[in-house]
């Protein structure tokens, strides 16, 4: 067979006419032409349409090349779910930059180190946040441009900006000529890990990287043309999974939401027709329990995504008994959030409530936009049998994951060891492909040598009538090494033993995993709405 000639490699070169790089800012430029007074963004008494909207976006960066700021250079931005985030999504990449959209909920010492370690130029801060990241500037020792978001809903708060951000963006040209990067590989957002053990690592996103995904979500959630979607899910969190560029692709409607209270979701998911949102499993399990007259008045079809720790089969069954509509994704930071989705299948219609959401509670396959996805034994990379109980690490490859963590070059080639992303997630794989979550690596129980899943004991307690909230850790134990403990908050107005709860769960699944302790009180969460085992492993051992 001859290897010398090749015809398709001859005079059929990349040029401008046939290739472009990949950035989700072609979206927005495009939801602006083809939609123009389609309404873009909801907030209070704030409606804007996509014309508007993308104007405001080359403001945004226009300004910021008028001050410098380009290739290379960091934004970082410190505010709730408004458009002003949603904005910046475009224009910070529209002047070459990057995005650093920060929790808010970490302390000045957490977001001094962000600061510092990300380089901020400028950083754009909302009035509710402006005590905190003074205190995280002085702490820096750095001296960024400042920009407040003046936002009139939110009562209190200093402006401590050199000027607000409707003053920024009016130094910027409404028809700023932005250019799509040089190379699709650029850096277009940097996201801090949550640093539960040590400082937060900064996980690089690529333009084609966001491109992708935010076209996955919309393949793999059948969101189609105009969807109304709810901001229940911080925008800091992987740049709200994508959404923000979803959006824009889908020229749909971005509803604002500063604070995640089922009163205020249920009133917007009414008023604004909410057809889509997303939220951690804790955030649905608060839907779940909210009074019935809470609900009232809703008729159309919604659909929610959830994701951010394994969600237990009665939460997924409580929100389909409501006749929302749920898709389980998976994925971490360092995948621009969801990369695996559990695709439905029609065969399964037929079948009950409970077994819907048994198989809803699984992580599923691949999302259309990742490359490759296994679960393998961690230390040769050789895939485990999908039987169903074969327990090994998930794996996953292609264009779904980072660039890499800024400035953590030995990090990176650690995660990355063997041409595969590491998760640190254990799962089983079942015969037909799909994969499901058991356990962080560091979260699973070994008691008397045996491997207890600490998602599979969340599981059967979630189904108790008392339970609101629960997380499993492991406790040390002289006997057995280590045993389930089980942290629960009840719900409102219902009292249960430790126990009534202890039986129930021997009486629903092996006794040895059953948990030894029990602690009944509130727990402590993330700002995204994930239980902060690490706080609960010490109390369990104090």
């Amino acid at each position: 067979m001859s290897t010398t000639h090749n015809p398709y490699a001859l005079g059929l070169d990349q040029n401008q006419a046939n290739f472009a790089a990949l950035t989700p800012l072609s979206f927005v430029e495009r939801a602006a032409f083809v939609y123009p007074e389609h309404t873009a963004t909801v907030h209070g008494d704030v409606r804007r349409n996509w014309a508007e909207t993308y104007t405001r976006c080359r403001q945004l960066g226009s300004a910021l090349q008028k001050r410098g700021i380009g290739q290379g250079d960091t934004v970082s931005v410190i505010a709730p779910n408004l458009p002003e985030v949603f904005e910046s999504h475009f224009g910070v990449p529209m002047a070459g930059a990057v995005l650093n959209a920060v929790n808010i909920r970490l302390d000045a010492e957490a977001i001094a180190f962000i600061l510092q370690h990300a380089e901020s130029k400028v950083v754009i801060v909302e009035r509710e946040f402006s005590d905190v990241v003074q205190k995280a500037l002085r702490i820096a020792g750095t001296s960024p441009l400042v920009i407040d978001i003046d936002d009139p809903t939110y009562e209190g708060g200093e402006l401590i900006g050199s000027m607000d951000y409707e003053a920024f963006i009016a130094e910027g040209d409404p028809e700023f000529a932005w250019q799509p990067p040089a190379d699709e590989w650029d850096a277009i957002t940097l996201n801090y890990t949550s640093g539960t053990t040590g400082n937060p690592k900064g996980v690089v996103y690529h333009h084609r990287g966001a491109y992708l995904n935010a076209m996955s979500n919309i393949v793999s959630w059948d969101m189609g043309r105009h969807p109304n979607y709810l901001w229940t899910l911080p925008m800091f969190h992987c740049n709200g999974w994508c959404f923000p560029w979803s959006i824009a692709a889908a020229a749909g409607t971005s509803v604002s939401l500063r604070h995640v209270r089922d009163q205020d979701i249920y009133d917007l998911i009414r008023k604004e027709k909410v057809t889509h949102f997303c939220g951690a499993p804790i955030v649905l399990n608060m839907l779940n329990n909210a009074p019935d007259e809470m609900k009232a008045g809703i008729e159309h079809e919604i659909k929610v995504m959830t994701a951010g720790a394994a969600p237990p089969a009665a939460v997924i069954q409580g929100m389909e008994e409501m006749g929302i509509e749920v898709t389980h994704v998976y994925g971490l930071t360092e995948t621009y959030g969801p990369s695996v989705v559990c695709a439905w299948h029609d065969k399964w219609d037929d079948n009950s409530l409970e077994d819907k959401a048994r198989l809803k509670s699984r992580q599923g396959v691949k999302a259309p936009m990742l490359e490759g996805l296994m679960v393998a034994n961690p230390e040769t990379l050789e895939p485990v049998p999908q039987d169903g109980e074969t327990m090994g690490e998930i794996f996953m490859r292609g264009n779904l994951v980072m660039k890499g963590y800024l400035k953590n070059p030995s990090t990176t080639d650690e995660s990355f060891e063997g041409g595969w992303f590491h998760s640190g997630d254990l799962a089983v794989w079942h015969e037909d492909g799909y994969i499901e979550i058991k356990d962080r690596s560091k979260d699973i129980i070994i008691s008397g040598g045996e491997n207890i899943s600490s998602i599979e004991v969340e599981d059967v307690l979630y189904r108790h009538p008392a339970v609101m909230e629960a997380a499993v850790v492991a406790k040390s134990d002289e006997k057995w090494g280590e045993v389930p403990c089980a942290f629960i908050k009840t719900k409102e107005g219902v009292e249960v033993t430790a126990e009534e709860i202890k039986e129930f769960c021997r009486n629903n699944m092996a006794r040895f995993k059953a948990p030894k302790a029990i602690v009944f009180g509130e727990l402590p969460k993330t700002s995204t709405g994930k239980i902060q085992k690490f706080v609960l492993r010490e109390k369990a051992e104090s």
